[in-house]
């Protein structure tokens, strides 16, 4: 098939609004009535603004746009989108009680003063709840956390939030549910929920050991990870366990939803259709139980005469952190910065713009009369702006704060869910079909064939690596994902060799999150957004160098053992 004009056009924005996605574009523009506001070209824009000009352009159509939405071979972009954000929910409400927090906390207790063995033990602890959770709670809570820990402590971050970063990442390809982009393999390639599982565990053990051997080779110096730690302090797992009840319904209600999951896929039920009525029934409980609370007293009443004057108390992993320096950390130096640290962390917003971006909606942060922090959907005035409808405003926020002192758990889950996935993975969807319909897949399915002869060892290696590449070029590693299962698809390979790159697949689009570029993934776009407005900056050239050696042991380990695998059983 003849590369056309269209065909060349409907490429180079693909890639451009991947270039944005990057690189986002901010400029301050003046509009009539509502004055000037803030143009952003990035995550959220830039994607729909191609799709806009390729439509106009009229290098995609209707039907484009409606499979992009609606999906094509066996791919159901709604299912995976409904799939999620339903586990997100239920993740982000257990998340709300404080339990991953004092986790932390105990782990760190029973790490002591050994630098190396708190390493190891955090990376453990971040693997483990990655595996069951996914890696958007722990990104959420971990990297706070480690924050706070490395500002206590006098310990360098970079080493401790790197290996978040990747212990969080890699430990997402185990179960099917622990990243958007193993839902499109499963569908994709037509893969069981529990075959998923048994595929992956065995590359994620060896990306796991490999990644933890590389990082304490590149951490060895006593500046990242000392031997022992020259402050130290015990801290209250209990201090920052919010809601005991709801963790404890939260955790056993989201392990039974899992097992359900993986039994009833071997009957060919779609996943959404059992995820979604587990996610309604933890919000009735949510509901229920919040407003049992308020009626008893458990949670303070709303008081409307301060509803507009609401003191922020501290945050209570800053207040155990304090707590724990005053008792048990006797250096004054290190007490003096921490407790700075502290207070520029109280008193910030907790969101950039970045993240407000990720999650989909301008967002400010409040709290309720029951000490827990919500986010608010309003205007950011950077600039002066003419406020609209003052009075209507006023009314709706007061609204809001009574919900919010009256169901806590829901209207702090609420604007941490990632609905900023949804415009973003539909418009994905809909620029790959634009490439499809203009012949690039099957032009790049033909290269595939050509370079690997329809072998396994061959497609599991380019598979893998141009996985790892993509996910930097290709609009995050959902993108990357969806790109190269199309053109997977398209090559017609048998099966063995389908289900070798599928599976080598699920291996890059996993680590390939621990990669060059921040938007390797929307994980890594939250990630570096939470740790700007902490007060920490990682800069890109940074974040590419700590990672590259372990990405390339990940890379290299985990598709050897895919090939082994795929020796040993074709």
């Amino acid at each position: 098939m003849a590369v056309t004009a269209y065909a060349g056009v409907t490429l180079a924005f693909f890639f451009l609004s991947t270039i944005f996605v990057i690189s986002p574009f901010s400029r301050y523009v003046p509009f009539p009535v509502i004055g000037r506001r803030k143009v952003t070209i990035g995550l959220m824009s830039a994607p729909i603004l191609a799709i806009a000009i390729l439509w106009a352009a009229q290098c995609l159509g209707a039907t484009q746009i409606r499979d992009g939405i609606v999906g094509t071979d066996n791919i159901k972009p709604y299912n995976i989108l409904i799939l999620f954000i339903s586990l997100a929910y239920m993740a982000i409400t257990l998340d709300c009680t404080g339990i991953l927090q004092a986790a932390a906390f105990w782990v760190s207790n029973k790490g002591g003063t050994s630098g190396r063995k708190l390493y190891f033990y955090f990376y453990i602890l971040l693997t483990g709840i990655s595996m069951v959770v996914g890696n958007d709670p722990v990104i959420l809570s971990g990297t706070v956390f480690l924050v706070y820990y490395t500002a206590a402590t006098g310990l360098d971050p970079d080493a401790w939030l790197i290996s978040e970063f990747a212990a969080a990442n890699t430990a997402s390809m185990v179960l099917f549910v622990g990243n958007p982009t193993n839902v499109v393999i499963c569908e994709g390639f037509r893969i069981n929920n529990a075959a998923f599982t048994a595929y992956t565990i065995l590359p994620f053990l060896a990306c796991s050991i490999a990644c933890y051997l590389v990082l304490m080779l590149q951490y060895r110096n006593e500046k990242h990870v000392p031997r022992k730690l020259n402050v130290s302090g015990t801290l209250n797992p209990r201090e920052v366990l919010r809601d005991p009840i709801s963790a404890i319904f939260g955790s056993i209600w989201l392990a039974v939803c899992l097992i359900v999951v993986i039994v009833l896929s071997f009957f060919h039920v779609d996943v959404w259709k059992i995820v979604l009525p587990f996610a309604g029934g933890k919000f009735i409980f949510d509901l229920s139980w919040d407003h049992y609370r308020y009626m008893t007293g458990r949670i303070p009443k709303f008081d409307e005469s301060k509803a507009d004057d609401v003191e922020t108390p501290d945050d209570p992993m800053a207040t155990a952190f304090k707590r724990a320096m005053s008792n048990d950390m006797q250096r004054s130096g290190t007490a003096k910065t921490f407790a700075e640290t502290m207070q520029h962390h109280t008193d910030d917003d907790p969101l950039s713009d970045s993240q407000r971006t990720i999650l989909g909606s301008p967002l400010q942060r409040t709290m309720s009369p029951a000490g827990s922090e919500t986010l608010t959907a309003v205007p950011q005035p950077e600039e002066k702006t003419k406020e609209l409808f003052p009075k209507l405003r006023r009314r709706i926020s007061l609204k809001h704060r009574k919900l919010s002192a009256h169901f806590p758990t829901f209207f702090t889950a609420l604007p941490r869910l990632p609905f900023g996935l949804i415009p973003f993975a539909f418009s994905q969807f809909i620029l790959i079909e634009a490439l499809e319909h203009q012949g690039w897949i099957d032009i790049f399915a033909r290269w595939l064939i050509i370079m690997s002869g329809k072998n396994i060892m061959p497609v599991v290696w380019l598979v893998g690596v141009f996985g790892v590449i993509l996910c930097n070029v290709a609009g995050t590693n959902i993108g990357a994902t969806i790109l190269l299962t199309k053109i997977v698809r398209a090559s017609d390979f048998p099966e063995s060799t389908a289900r070798a790159a599928a599976v080598s697949l699920a291996v890059a689009s996993n680590i390939g999150a621990v990669s060059f570029t921040f938007s390797a993934s929307l994980a890594g776009l939250l990630w570096v957004a939470i740790l700007k407005d902490k007060g920490i900056t990682i800069k890109q050239w940074k974040f590419a160098m700590w990672n590259s050696l372990p990405l390339i042991a990940m890379t290299g380990v985990g598709l050897g053992v895919v090939s082994a695998m795929m020796a040993v059983l074709y």
